[in-house]
């Protein structure tokens, strides 16, 4: 099985383009949009090119989706970057839209590998690999598969957490903070995962 996870898309549609161009190359069996799509530029196009998408799909609801929606909702926007975020991602939802967003859920399992945005408990939940190993655990108290694939903190690395469960952040196509150009994925294979960098220029 072949699950190419996409997380941390934000609204960068040009990016989010060059991504499923190396999906396809790869032949991904299924896709997994580990959260946060919107808050960004061209929210509405990104889900909308996302749900074209031949292969199966499973989405997962990040913070952005979830701020998103409350403003929809009519709740006040912060006076922050990402409240102007939340506003500009709410007006360009329509109703149907909206339900849908709000429908994900913010864990999905597949093929033995749980998937989340933050993590299993929380989509805005912080792990870095500076995280102290006892907040991973705490982090991922519950699950069951020895794989979890996340995204959120927008910086690709893979480690090991204590009870032989491993911790994957695939990166962000979007808006990465890996100090270089690319939009940054990854392909789990057969419950394996596989950083990906399109574009990047190491």
């Amino acid at each position: 099985m072949r699950i190419a996870v996409l997380a941390d898309i934000h609204g960068n549609l040009p990016a989010l383009r060059a991504v499923l161009a190396e999906v396809d190359r790869e032949s991904a069996d299924a896709l997994v949009i580990a959260g946060d799509v919107v808050a960004g530029p061209m929210p509405r196009q990104s889900l909308e090119l996302l749900a074209a998408r031949a292969e199966p799909a499973h989405w997962i609801r990040g913070n952005s989706e979830r701020e998103a929606v409350a403003v929809y909702d009519g709740a006040p926007p912060g006076d922050d970057a990402a409240g102007t975020a939340a506003k500009w991602s709410a007006d360009a939802l329509d109703q149907r839209w909206r339900d849908e967003v709000a429908s994900w859920p913010i864990t999905v399992a597949l093929e033995g590998v749980r998937f989340c945005h933050g993590s299993p408990r929380s989509d805005d939940e912080i792990l870095t690999t500076a995280t102290p190993d006892v907040a991973f655990t705490n982090a991922l108290t519950g699950v069951t598969e020895t794989l979890v694939v996340g995204g959120h903190t927008h910086r690709q690395f893979i480690r090991e957490v204590r009870g032989g469960v491993t911790y994957a952040n695939a990166g962000s196509v979007g808006l990465p903070y890996e100090g270089r150009p690319g939009a940054f994925w990854m392909m789990v294979i057969d419950g394996v995962p596989l950083p990906r960098a399109t574009g990047s220029t190491s």
